[in-house]
């Protein structure tokens, strides 16, 4: 019987991923910046921005990727999918050793 309730949780956590379309792994950044023109209020502590940038990490190097400021939901969104999908993989994890468990203990 708890095993019945342990491959429903698992199945539940499956069906979940697929919901999951927007994923995006890396990490976010504001930038606020200053500016080249003489007497701008940026010099004065008032800078320009936030930017928003997208960090991510491919061969071994960082790469910032601009997010236009339409697009800062959509991004953070992403961001929280590809964390949610983290913890269902470490939910799955547990239940497989569960399982796993289970069925070595009824092989016995």
């Amino acid at each position: 019987m708890a095993q019945d309730k342990l491959l429903e949780e698992r199945s539940t956590f499956l069906k979940e991923l697929g919901t999951l379309t927007q994923l995006l792994r890396g990490s976010w950044v504001k930038r606020y910046s200053v500016c080249s023109r003489v007497g701008c209020n940026c010099h004065s502590g008032q800078r320009h921005g936030p930017r928003h940038y997208l960090v991510i990490s491919t061969g071994g190097h960082q790469r910032y990727r601009y997010v236009a400021n339409s697009q800062v939901k959509l991004a953070l969104e992403g961001l929280a999918q590809y964390r949610r999908v983290q913890e269902i993989i470490d939910r799955i994890t547990q239940l497989n050793l569960t399982l796993m468990k289970e069925e070595s203990e009824d092989a016995r």
